[in-house]
């Protein structure tokens, strides 16, 4: 498999795994702190300590916003405003949507570089998060690796876009991993105009 592709896949498996760690975690501390209030099910989960869980959940979701940020310049999901730049000539556009994707790669090439600089000063201290105790370096972590990985990420698509004069485009009706037959789309196209006419008795 192609460097890239490996890099693409761990990029999804650590987002989709932290939003659906994150997302199990709260539903366990809402139903643990519901049952603590009431009282036949209060010496049991007296026992069970979950205080832990927010903080957990804090940082999970902080690591998954920043390499979440890098997905979305891989696949074009971030918002942008581009109606002037798409009414000027192409090479004026290109230029321009270059300058830009180069931007954003400096900026978070700076960024990464800053939260570099301040995780390796907090390796050599003793400090930790309040309730897991854990090196706060570690937390921290996300914010150069995440910006790194934002900034190849512009570096690819201006690579790509250099070649090819093509954007990344997100379509939210395409479902990764569904071929999308043109046959399937003929049939469905051919049903509907089918149930149109016959009043909605088709299929």
């Amino acid at each position: 498999m192609h460097p890239l592709r490996i890099l693409d896949r761990l990029e999804e498996i650590l987002i989709a795994s932290l939003m659906a760690g994150a997302t199990l975690l709260i539903f366990v501390a809402v139903v643990h702190r519901y049952a603590s209030s009431i009282d036949a099910l209060y010496p049991i989960t007296a026992a069970i300590h979950l205080s832990w869980a927010q903080e957990l959940c804090i940082y999970m979701f902080v690591w998954m916003a920043k390499f979440g940020a890098a997905y979305g310049v891989r696949t074009g999901i971030h918002v942008g405003v581009d109606v002037a730049v798409n009414q000027l000539p192409p090479a004026w556009r290109n230029r321009i949507v270059l300058f830009g994707l180069f931007c954003g790669a400096l900026f978070t090439a700076v960024v990464g570089t800053m939260g570099a600089r301040f995780v390796y000063g907090l390796v050599d201290t003793d400090q930790t998060t309040p309730d897991l105790e854990i090196p706060s370096w570690i937390v921290y972590l996300a914010i150069p690796l995440g910006s790194y990985l934002m900034c190849f990420r512009f570096l690819q698509v201006a690579w790509s876009f250099w070649r090819t004069g093509e954007l990344p485009h997100h379509d939210p009706g395409h479902v990764e991993g569904v071929v999308e037959s043109p046959h399937a789309a003929e049939d469905l196209a051919r049903d509907l105009a089918n149930e149109t006419r016959t009043g909605g008795t088709a299929r």
